[in-house]
């Protein structure tokens, strides 16, 4: 599955919002994430700098926040049971 990076302001800000099929992982460089405005449930992987992943979130409904959690870099956003991973494995899609 292709990786798109939202590595400008719009990319960031609009993410994965109001898409009801979602056909690739979107990669954030930040700690936490909202689902507003989302028109599917998501699963949400934050990782490390090194991209091992400290926390997973699961079907994710819209309209939740996720806050900034310590020594998270990365965190992407993929569709629901796409990846069959737990935490402290290594993110490498």
């Amino acid at each position: 599955m292709q990786i798109k990076e939202a590595n400008t302001f719009f990319k960031k800000l609009k993410g994965l919002m109001f898409q009801e099929k979602i056909s690739y992982i979107l990669k954030f460089k930040t700690n936490g994430i909202h689902t507003f405005f989302m028109k599917t449930n998501i699963d949400v992987i934050l990782t490390d700098k090194n991209h091992k992943i400290l926390y997973i979130y699961r079907n994710l409904k819209p309209n939740k926040i996720i806050l900034p959690k310590k020594n998270v870099k990365y965190t992407y956003e993929t569709p629901v049971n796409y990846f069959q991973i737990k935490i402290g494995d290594y993110f490498n899609p």
